[in-house]
């Protein structure tokens, strides 16, 4: 579905967009003795809530995210008292974070702000134009418990008897009531006795013999045969919003590291890394969930 590699991805999957509202003033909602806490880093601080947390009310929410916003507060002013800030491993640390957050900012401008409805709509459409055919059957049943049964259900079917209404009656299956109709499915969906019987079936016709499965004797219609809708664009938009964000997100890494020189002086990583990065094939990629935001 994509050409990407598994280096990139993994950056992708890891990415976290800070959204914070926009607030008019950043208002004071607390205060630790001289310090401010403002509305804009309870924001982050809910944004960052542990995920048990954050399956919470949102009252709920915001007073457990007020609770870690103090905690650290009091700490982070202990901390500079002690000079922590000053360490060469704090400076690292803040470093390291800050380019990831400046590599978060960056993603949501070039990534996550451009893509369009019609950008998701033209990938959608390209992705079904893929999709190999799949066959499907709507078709009903009808359960007994001895194939002289069931012989006797496909005489009363050559004698003219509707189907629905000879399910309703001498049908096994909790479906009996809808006149055993199991609706469209395509192949994997039943037991391969029913499911081969089914598909041999042309559109109108019923099994001229019992069809035998570890449930019992079934005389089975086909109401018709369609190839498999693709899913609906409403209930995979989202899905369709990812792959369009990773093709962004690679297409911006590969022209980043087309102008720069990467050295890699540990022999293991950078075969390691170089195996990671490497581009497959054109079309010799399995398709891969996209990355959630």
């Amino acid at each position: 579905m994509l050409s990407t590699n598994k280096f990139a991805l993994l950056a992708f999957a890891t990415f976290v967009a800070f959204q914070t509202p926009a607030h008019a003033e950043d208002a004071v909602v607390a205060k630790v003795g001289n310090l401010e806490i403002h509305q804009s880093e309870l924001d982050l601080a809910v944004a960052n809530l542990d995920p048990q947390l954050a399956q919470l009310p949102d009252d709920q929410k915001k007073v457990a995210a007020l609770s870690a916003a103090i905690d650290v507060k009091l700490l982070a002013a202990d901390a500079i008292t002690e000079k922590l800030d000053q360490t060469e491993e704090f400076k690292k640390r803040m470093q390291y974070l800050s380019d990831r957050e400046l590599h978060n900012a960056y993603f949501k401008k070039h990534v996550v702000d451009t893509v369009t409805p019609e950008e998701i709509k033209a990938r959608y459409d390209k992705e079904v134009a893929a999709l190999p055919k799949q066959e499907e059957v709507h078709a009903r049943h009808i359960l007994v418990k001895t194939e002289d049964e069931a012989k006797e259900i496909i005489k009363q079917l050559d004698a003219g008897k509707d189907f629905a209404e000879l399910a309703k009656e001498k049908s096994t299956d909790p479906n009996k009531s809808e006149g055993g109709d199991l609706g469209y499915f395509s192949r994997g969906r039943m037991v391969k006795e029913f499911e081969d019987a089914a598909f041999a079936l042309e559109k109108g016709a019923y099994s001229k013999t019992p069809v035998k499965t570890d449930f019992g004797y079934h005389v089975i219609k086909v109401e018709d045969k369609r190839d498999a809708p693709p899913p609906p664009f409403d209930q995979v938009q989202d899905q369709v919003r990812q792959l369009v964000m990773r093709d962004k997100y690679l297409a911006l890494l590969n022209q980043a590291k087309t102008s720069a020189k990467i050295e890699i002086s540990d022999e293991t990583l950078r075969k390691g890394y170089d195996q990671a990065n490497k581009q497959p094939e054109p079309g010799s990629e399995p398709a891969q969930p996209a990355p959630k935001q």
